[in-house]
């Protein structure tokens, strides 16, 4: 099968969308018509479902995708392999890092970085933690630098690059501020702004304060700290941040018995190969442990 076949139609599987397909590959869209047509020809059946503009997988589709990931998976990590071979720290990088840590951690990081390897391509996604993962299990970038799982993923291995302590916090013009103590009941009868739900950092919070949809009134759900803590410092209502990002509109309100911090930290796939500019960044990410 053509490689470059193979990449269209899982691209067009991830996007759902021909024209996207397209932009995401850097070709027209009847190149990547053409292509998806040349994959169906030679395997005589019909990979996708046009239905007006939506584009779905029929079940033959379905059966060739995880082949189709694994090829392309096995070809990246045979080029590494080999790019490896020579020491020389050069190529396309793709990383995949969240929002807060591309924001507040890694520019120091990368500014070392780059100084010291000007060879390399950096191409640096911005998604949630959890995606970041998903992203190396699938192959589409070598690290992802995030908020790290409370549970072991299977294939994954990661490594604690920061601690974030959390505190829960209230606008200082809020009512409850000056309340020289807090429980979890009279936190729960305030709104709550917190990270959306299935998220590192929200389930380390309902784990650390037995938060459920029940027993707390959550207002609003967001996964951009830079969001909550404008929402919170206007007196919107409580909600969780790093230390590193109090500021004086904002009133830390300790509760008795609960601590809690994230670990931030870099992720790799267990069974592939990294690059020579993947290993280089690891150990700049090193360099800059706390």
């Amino acid at each position: 099968m053509d490689i470059q076949n193979l990449s269209a139609f899982i691209s067009v599987s991830e996007k759902h969308s021909f024209s996207k397909a397209a932009e995401q590959l850097f070709i027209t869209q009847p190149a990547v018509s053409k292509r998806i047509a040349a994959l169906e020809t030679e395997l005589n059946t019909r990979l996708f479902d046009r239905i007006g503009k939506q584009v779905q997988l029929t079940e033959a589709g379905r059966t060739l995708l995880p082949g189709a990931q694994r090829i392309l998976a096995e070809l990246k990590e045979s080029k590494r392999a080999i790019d490896n071979l020579d020491e020389k720290v050069s190529g396309k990088l793709s990383i995949a890092t969240s929002h807060h840590i591309g924001l507040h951690r890694l520019p120091p990081v990368l500014r070392a970085f780059t100084r010291r390897f000007s060879d390399v391509d950096l191409d640096i996604r911005f998604m949630d933690s959890e995606e970041a993962c998903n992203c190396v299990i699938k192959g589409e970038v070598e690290l992802a630098i995030a908020t790290l799982p409370e549970q072991k993923w299977p294939q994954l291995q990661s490594q604690v690059i920061w601690r974030d302590p959390l505190d829960i916090v209230l606008s200082a013009q809020h009512p409850q501020a000056q309340a020289r103590q807090m429980n979890i009941s009279q936190l729960s009868k305030i709104p709550a702004i917190l990270p959306s739900q299935n998220t590192f950092t929200r389930e380390l919070l309902e784990n650390a304060l037995g938060l459920n949809q029940q027993n707390f009134h959550i207002a609003m759900e967001t996964n951009y700290l830079e969001t909550i803590k404008m929402m919170v410092s206007i007196g919107l209502g409580w909600s969780v941040l790093p230390v590193s990002m109090i500021t004086p509109d904002i009133t830390i309100k300790h509760i008795r018995g609960v601590e809690f911090e994230r670990l931030l930290g870099v992720v790799r796939h267990q069974h592939r190969t990294l690059s020579n500019a993947a290993k280089m960044l690891v150990s700049e990410l090193k360099q800059h442990q706390s």
